[in-house]
């Protein structure tokens, strides 16, 4: 981590690799730092909130701006309150699924089925360690039509052109017994409200 940037984005861990890799792209250099929360806080939404702010706290006086890469997640509106009250700015959003999406695609895809589960590149990257063994599928398989049983489609929000990404979440959706789709959607609204960030 730079101490010099003047700049501090707190993101959900499962955003780092997708931040980066925008900071590259745009040769952002050294003027954003990032720190990240566990993205297994994902199946711990009452963690997220209180995160946060320990963050924001420990970076007062050290960087002019400070940003969150996090959606509601979970924490329903615990973030936002804890925000508003920090005076710290967040992407759109409730999750990942709709600021990579953008508005316009994730309503269309939640108005033709509503009994939809999402996979970004990240959680298909960590579908067996987050999903299937996070929820206990690997020793209670019994437990799949609980927790998907009213699903019925997976819908894989791809940011990269990755084609054994695309495969490991064709093989997820078999595995939870669900039609496949999939979308490009690149970066969306998160590489806009970095830019915004960045120039700010």
């Amino acid at each position: 981590m730079n101490a010099q940037a003047r700049k501090l984005v707190i993101a959900c861990g499962a955003l780092a690799r997708e931040f980066m890799a925008v900071k590259a792209a745009n040769r952002w250099g050294e003027e954003i730092n990032v720190t990240c929360l566990p993205a297994i806080w994902h199946n711990r939404p009452e963690k997220i909130a209180p995160g946060v702010r320990a963050k924001i706290r420990a970076a007062r006086g050290k960087y002019e701006r400070i940003f969150v890469l996090y959606g509601d997640c979970g924490s329903g509106g615990e973030l936002d309150r804890v925000l508003e009250e920090e005076g710290i700015e967040r992407i759109e959003g409730p999750h990942c699924y709709h600021f990579f999406s953008g508005a316009p695609l994730f309503d269309r895809l939640v108005e033709a089925e509503i009994g939809t589960f999402y996979l970004t590149d990240y959680l298909t990257r960590h579908f067996d360690r987050l999903i299937w063994k996070g929820l206990g599928l690997e020793k209670h398989p019994e437990l799949k039509d609980a927790y998907f049983g009213n699903y019925r489609k997976l819908v894989y929000l791809a940011q990269t052109e990755d084609e054994n990404l695309t495969t490991k979440a064709r093989k997820a959706a078999e595995r939870l017994g669900l039609e496949f789709e999939r979308h490009f959607t690149g970066m969306g609204e998160f590489e806009k409200f970095m830019e915004r960030g960045a120039h700010g």
